[in-house]
């Protein structure tokens, strides 16, 4: 069990989500409003995707980015910023032409999805580690991909938060350490009740925590209602833990939730367990991630 648990707070996602709860916020203020309030509330890390301040969908701009970054920075509440690394992997067959990508998909190079990430340098970014049926799409990510990805992640000193959606994808992670492609003690991230990926279930997190490496630091989350169950499953079997808008609307059955509200019951669900949140600075020290301020990264656990 885990008594000292890094809780990321997954802020607004790049689904169509923003029309079914209008907490899920669109522009950068607004993702940096709440990445400040997630912080106040107790969360870690803030995991961010960027949207179209004028239609909601999805975006990859880098200023956008840079606008979250920069008024998070400038507040007086201190957090973890992990970008994400995961988008423009969204392939849709065209219904006329299988061939081609039809309406909705989106799609982008390792160099294209990384470009936020070495200009603005946060400490944590995500590294999808492999393709996966998406609900109704594909989600595309070759091996070859994920190599030249996580050479442009390891040359720009960012820690890569390993995200793994099935077995497959640990099983590809370890493979990148295999081959030197990771720096230090890896971080995974369990991404459960994904359709149709690995279920947010305990048998199917065990199985994907016992073929960890030796060395791994980890968390795991749940979308819907599987969301607060996975935070307690996560901590009892020596992990962290993921909460936030991108994941899960709603705070119960029909109510709508804010990312705040979302970090204040996984806090509680951690605190009746006997645990507690880590605070920024200590997860910058146990994870030996790179200070904002100094530029260093911070050694030592907290």
């Amino acid at each position: 069990m885990n008594r000292n648990v890094i809780l990321t707070c997954a802020i607004t996602g790049a689904g169509d989500t923003a029309g079914k709860n209008p907490n899920v916020p669109v522009t950068p203020q607004q993702i940096a409003d709440d990445c400040i309030a997630a912080a106040k509330a107790g969360a870690s890390v803030a995991h961010i995707h960027v949207r179209d301040p004028e239609t909601g969908g999805i975006s990859h701009s880098t200023e956008h980015f840079r606008e979250v970054m920069d008024r998070v920075r400038e507040a007086d509440t201190d957090i973890v910023m992990n970008i994400t690394a995961g988008g423009g992997g969204d392939w849709i067959p065209d219904a006329e032409d299988p061939t081609r990508g039809g309406p909705g998909t989106d799609i982008q190079t390792p160099a294209e999805r990384h470009a936020p990430v070495g200009e603005l340098l946060p400490e944590l970014c995500t590294l999808d580690c492999g393709s996966l049926n998406f609900g109704d799409m594909v989600y595309v990510n070759t091996a070859d991909w994920l190599r030249e990805h996580a050479r442009l992640v390891q040359a720009a000193g960012v820690k890569p938060e390993l995200e793994c959606f099935d077995l497959g994808h640990v099983w590809f992670a370890r493979q990148l350490q295999q081959e030197g492609l990771l720096d230090g003690d890896p971080l995974f991230q369990l991404c459960l009740g994904i359709p149709w990926g690995a279920e947010a279930d305990p048998e199917t997190m065990l199985a994907m925590r016992n073929k960890l490496p030796d060395n791994a630091n980890w968390a795991a989350f749940g979308i819907g209602r599987q969301q607060m169950p996975m935070v307690a499953q996560a901590m009892l079997l020596g992990g962290h833990a993921r909460v936030g808008l991108e994941d899960n609307l709603y705070l119960s059955k029909g109510v709508k939730a804010t990312n705040a509200q979302l970090v204040e019951k996984a806090g509680t669900i951690v605190e009746n367990l006997g645990g507690r949140i880590m605070t920024p600075a200590e997860t910058r020290a146990h994870l030996k991630l790179r200070d904002p301020k100094t530029g260093q990264i911070v050694g030592g656990d907290a």
